[in-house]
C-alpha cells in the first residue's frame, strides 16, 4: 500500500496548523458537497505543505486535516487541463488537443477548441441528481467575440450545466481589469457591477473568491436541502504578475539571494516533508543568478509572485469559513490542484522598460467600458500599461511573466515547465480535504493520478451513473478511476497507465515507469520514476524492449483518443 502514514517530522509540522478534530467521523457520508479549486501556472512547490516558502496557511490547514497526493498529473497547459478536468476524458476527446479556437496546422475535431457536445462536465452530470452548480472564475474553454455572443454563448458555463457563475470567459488579463468579465451571460465592467463593488480597488483574486464565499452563504440560504458543486478556477498566479500592495510588503527582500538558494531550500524542505523521496537528486538550474542583468527586477517579479499566490490563499480561507458559518465543511469534498507547471513563457521580458510617467498622459476609461484586450493599453485612470526588463511589476500599468529561472525554482525538483510533459509541465498538487469522509486523514499518496479521475472520483461519491447517451448521440465514456480507496488509505485500482500530448510532446506513465519525448519528431526518454522521478538517468538505450512496448502503448492510445494527425513519425531516431 503506497498511500500511508508520513514520517515524525511531517506529522509534528502539520500538526502545529490544524489538529484533526477529536470524535470526527469517517464513514463516508452520502451525496457531499464538492469544491473544485483550480490556481493558475504553479509549479509543484509553490505550497508550503509542498515546500515552498509562500505562505499558504489556508491550504496547508486543507492538507493537514486532509490527503495530499505527490504525483498527481495535469495536462500541460491550461485549455487541455480545464477540458479534462471537468469532463472526466483525455483534453483531445473533449476536442481541446491544444488551445480555444483551434492549432492551425492541426486537421480534425479533436483540436477544435470547442468543448466537445459528446462529452458531460461535472455539472451537467450532477445537475440532474440535485445537485446545484456554481462557478467563478477562469473557463478558457470557448471563444469570447462577437459571433460567439451571437450564438447563444455556446459552451459559456451556464450551456455547460452551471446554475450561476461569475469570471472570465479568456484565459487571461490584467487583475485589476480583466478582459471577458461575464456574469451569468452577460459581459459586464467589474467598475459598473452593481452586484459587485469591493471597497477601494478592484482586484480579480478577491472577486472570484468573494463570489464563491457568497454563492456558498446564498445556497446555505435558499437550497439547503440540495448538495451543490462548485469550480473555483483562480487565474493566480498566471501572468501579469499584478499584486496588491500589502501583500507584495510581505515578500519585500525574500527573494534576493536569489533562484539557486530558494531552489535548495524548496528541495531540502519537499524531502523533509515527504513530498518528494530523499534519493531522488535536483534537476539542474536553468538560469545562474550572477549572470542576471537586473537583481532587482528578477527579485521583484518573484515578490510578486508570492504576494499573487498568498492572495489566493487568503481567498481560500475565506471560501472555507464561509462552509463553516454555515455548518457545510464536514461534508464538503474540497480538491485543489493546478492546470499546469510554472510558466517560463517571456511576456514582457524581450525589451528594456521604461519608467512610469509622472501623471497620466491618456483619457481615464468610463466605468462601464468592457476591457476587449488581454494586455490592456492603459489603466482605468490613463497611465500607459508598461513592459520590459526593469518595468518593476505589481501595479496596473505594468505587464509581466516572472521568467523562466523562477519558474525553475516554482518546478522544484523538476524538469521542464508548461507545455511540455516533463514532470515540470505536468506535476501538481492535489489536496482532498472532507472531515466527513476521508479517514487518511494527515497523510500522503504516492500513486500516480490524473486529472481524469476528478470526475470519476465525485460521481462516485456523489452516487451518479454517467449516461450513455446525450440527444440521441453517445456519450464518452470516463476515462479515469474513483480516488474513493486512496481517501481510505488504500491503493488506487488502475489498470490503464496513463497517456499526455501536447503540442507534440509525449508522454506515459505505466506505474514506476515513464516513456517520454519532446515534440513531435523527439526521441524517446526512458525514466525509472521510483528511483529517478527528477529525470535524470535516461534507461532508453539499456531498456529497448520496454522502450518499443511502452511506445506501442502511446501509438494505440493516440489512435484512439483522436491525438493524431499531429505531423509526428511512429519511429523516432531508429527507435
Amino acid at each position: 500500500m503506497q498511500c500511508n502514514r508520513r514520517a515524525f517530522l511531517s506529522a509534528c509540522f502539520f500538526a502545529i496548523l490544524t489538529p484533526i478534530a477529536a470524535g470526527a467521523n469517517l464513514s463516508p457520508a452520502p451525496r457531499p458537497n464538492i469544491i473544485v479549486i483550480l490556481s493558475d501556472d504553479m509549479g509543484f512547490s509553490d505550497l508550503g505543505c509542498y515546500g515552498g516558502e509562500i505562505n499558504t496557511p489556508h491550504l496547508d490547514a486543507l492538507a493537514a486535516d486532509g490527503l495530499r497526493f505527490t504525483q498527481f498529473y495535469n495536462a500541460a497547459r491550461c485549455c487541455p487541463t480545464r477540458a479534462s478536468l471537468l469532463t472526466g476524458v483525455y483534453p483531445h476527446q473533449a476536442n481541446m488537443g491544444h488551445m480555444t479556437g483551434g492549432k492551425h496546422n492541426v486537421e480534425g475535431p479533436h483540436y477544435s477548441g470547442q468543448l466537445s457536445d459528446r462529452c458531460l462536465t461535472l455539472a451537467e452530470a450532477l445537475r440532474p441528481a440535485g445537485y446545484r452548480t456554481y462557478m467563478t472564475g477562469k473557463w478558457h474553454l470557448a471563444g469570447f467575440n462577437k459571433p460567439a455572443i451571437r450564438r447563444g454563448r455556446v459552451n459559456w458555463p451556464l450551456q455547460r450545466g452551471v446554475d450561476r457563475y461569475y469570471g472570465t470567459i479568456k484565459g487571461g488579463g490584467s487583475f485589476f481589469d480583466p478582459t471577458g468579465l461575464v456574469r451569468n451571460n452577460k459581459p459586464i465592467s467589474p467598475f459598473a457591477d452593481p452586484k459587485y463593488r469591493p471597497d477601494g480597488e478592484y482586484y480579480y483574486t478577491d472577486a472570484i473568491s468573494d463570489h464563491a464565499a457568497r454563492f456558498i452563504a446564498d445556497h446555505a440560504r435558499e437550497h439547503e436541502d440540495q448538495p451543490f458543486f462548485m469550480y473555483v478556477a483562480y487565474t493566480a498566479a498566471h501572468w501579469p504578475m499584478h499584486a496588491k500592495t500589502e501583500d507584495m510588503a510581505k515578500y519585500r527582500g525574500r527573494y534576493d539571494a536569489g533562484f539557486a538558494a530558494i531552489r535548495e531550500a524548496r528541495f531540502a524542505r519537499a524531502k523533509e516533508l515527504g513530498v518528494i523521496d530523499p534519493s531522488w537528486g535536483l534537476s539542474p538550474a536553468a538560469e545562474d543568478w550572477s549572470k542576471v542583468s537586473d537583481p532587482a527586477f528578477e527579485a521583484r517579479s518573484m515578490e510578486v509572485y508570492a504576494a499573487m499566490v498568498d492572495s489566493m490563499d487568503q481567498g481560500v480561507g475565506r471560501i472555507v469559513n464561509a462552509l463553516k458559518e454555515h455548518e457545510l465543511v464536514d461534508n464538503t469534498l474540497v480538491l485543489y490542484l493546478q492546470d499546469n507547471g510554472g510558466c517560463a513563457e517571456l511576456q514582457g521580458r524581450r525589451k528594456r522598460g521604461t519608467a512610469r510617467a509622472d501623471k497620466p498622459s491618456l483619457p481615464p476609461l468610463a466605468d462601464d467600458y468592457l476591457q476587449p484586450d488581454l494586455v490592456p493599453k492603459q489603466t482605468r485612470d490613463g497611465y500607459p500599461v508598461r513592459q520590459g526588463v526593469g518595468v518593476m511589476p505589481g501595479p496596473a500599468d505594468t505587464y509581466i511573466g516572472y521568467g523562466r529561472g523562477w519558474a525553475n525554482v516554482s518546478n522544484t525538483p523538476f524538469r521542464e515547465y508548461k507545455h511540455w510533459v516533463h514532470e515540470g509541465g505536468i506535476s501538481t498538487p492535489l489536496i482532498a480535504h472532507w472531515p466527513a469522509g476521508i479517514a487518511a486523514r494527515g497523510e500522503l499518496c504516492h500513486e500516480p493520478g490524473h486529472l481524469i479521475d476528478v470526475m470519476a472520483t465525485c460521481l462516485d461519491l456523489a452516487g451518479v451513473e454517467l449516461p450513455a447517451e446525450r440527444n440521441g448521440s453517445a456519450v464518452k465514456p470516463l476515462e479515469g478511476v474513483s480516488l474513493r480507496s486512496a481517501f481510505d488509505g488504500g491503493s488506487i485500482k488502475r489498470d490503464e497507465p496513463i497517456f499526455f500530448e501536447h503540442e507534440g510532446n509525449r508522454a506515459i506513465r505505466d506505474g514506476r515507469w515513464k516513456l517520454v519525448a519532446k515534440g513531435p519528431g523527439g526521441r524517446w526518454e526512458l525514466y525509472d520514476m521510483a528511483s529517478d522521478r527528477t529525470e535524470l538517468n535516461d534507461l532508453a538505450e539499456r531498456q529497448p524492449e520496454r522502450v518499443a512496448t511502452m511506445r506501442g502503448q502511446w501509438e494505440e492510445w493516440a489512435e484512439r483518443t483522436g491525438v493524431l494527425p499531429w505531423p509526428w513519425r511512429p519511429a523516432y531516431n531508429g527507435r
